[in-house]
């Protein structure tokens, strides 16, 4: 052997030597396996068996499948989110990549959401929805969970109520009044949807749990932690703010676009949401505004946050 391959060997000896088994029982455990494909690696036949239509309509599978990719990018937001909560090095260089990469994955779902926006007939649209009552996107743990990881819960409360709240709050009442919540609750009897129930049933216990591990360890806190000279690092700020406005503001008003033109008649008479939600309060930015940073901005843009996309009436039809 070579220099290069004995030194290769002493490393691995090294590496599984605590293991239980010797070097030479992993080499034969190398011989027996099999070839790695691509098709197995990423188990192909399995994510391409996921889509399974409830109802006839061929855009159907559309919507199953950009909804599953959607998750998918959001995974990998949560995978970038949690290396910034583990980091102990504080350093705004790797901050500001994990949080560049952040904004990459958010960008790429906000320039492919034409794909729901004018990718579906709307006729197909209104009546396959039918079959998947009472779901609706608004169940989508994954998002939630990255507002969770990014600031403090009680930057997520509803905007009447947030000056009621701080770090010392109690948790589990600072849930209790998320603004999401009154996405889909009826705003005159305050009763909650059957959609809220089931979302709530399946995941409170882990957005408690998740919002206790991360206490004072969030994103926003991890930024603050930083020490001055890196807190102050403009590329960084830079980098936070785009992803206020990207998540708070631009996913938003993509939604908003995708429910006008499915949830608006041509005399403009609105069309209840999948699952009750009252998306036309629930999506306007500037009627949450919510900032994961809010001192990252001044009191103008916070006042103005999101009003100039809530005045103007969206029209997806004008991108054709």
């Amino acid at each position: 052997m070579d220099s290069k391959t004995t030194q290769q060997v002493k490393q691995l000896e090294e590496k599984f030597k605590n293991s239980g088994q010797d070097l030479s029982s992993y080499l034969d455990g190398l011989l027996y396996d099999r070839y790695l494909t691509y098709w197995d690696y990423i188990h192909l036949d399995t994510l391409l068996s996921l889509q399974i239509p409830r109802t006839h309509f061929p855009d159907e599978e559309i919507f199953i499948a950009y909804h599953q990719i959607t998750e998918l990018y959001l995974k990998l937001i949560i995978h970038e989110l949690k290396q910034i909560i583990d980091d102990k090095v504080q350093q705004a260089d790797f901050f500001r990549k994990k949080v560049k990469r952040i904004n990459r994955y958010y960008r790429i779902l906000i320039e492919s959401f034409d794909v729901m926006i004018l990718g579906m007939e709307r006729d197909q649209f209104l009546k396959f929805r039918m079959s998947l009552l009472p779901a609706s996107g608004f169940q989508s743990a994954q998002f939630r969970m990255i507002e969770i990881y990014c600031t403090p819960l009680h930057h997520l409360t509803h905007k009447d109520v947030r000056d009621q709240f701080s770090e010392k709050s109690n948790l589990e009442e600072v849930y209790e009044n998320l603004y999401w919540k009154r996405g889909a609750t009826d705003l005159e009897t305050g009763e909650k949807t059957l959609t809220l129930k089931q979302f709530e049933y399946r995941y409170t216990p882990r957005f408690i749990r998740t919002a206790n591990e991360v206490l004072n360890q969030t994103i926003y806190h991890k930024y603050m932690q930083l020490p001055k000279k890196e807190r102050e690092n403009e590329l960084l700020i830079k980098e936070l703010r785009r992803m206020d406005v990207t998540i708070n503001v631009d996913w938003l008003l993509m939604h908003i676009g995708a429910a006008y033109r499915y949830l608006n008649n041509d005399k403009g008479k609105e069309i209840s949401a999948t699952g009750g939600t009252n998306w036309k309060q629930f999506l306007p930015p500037t009627f949450q505004n919510i900032q994961f940073f809010p001192n990252l901005w001044s009191q103008e843009e916070l006042d103005n946050w999101g009003h100039e996309w809530v005045t103007h009436t969206f029209n997806p039809e004008k991108k054709q």
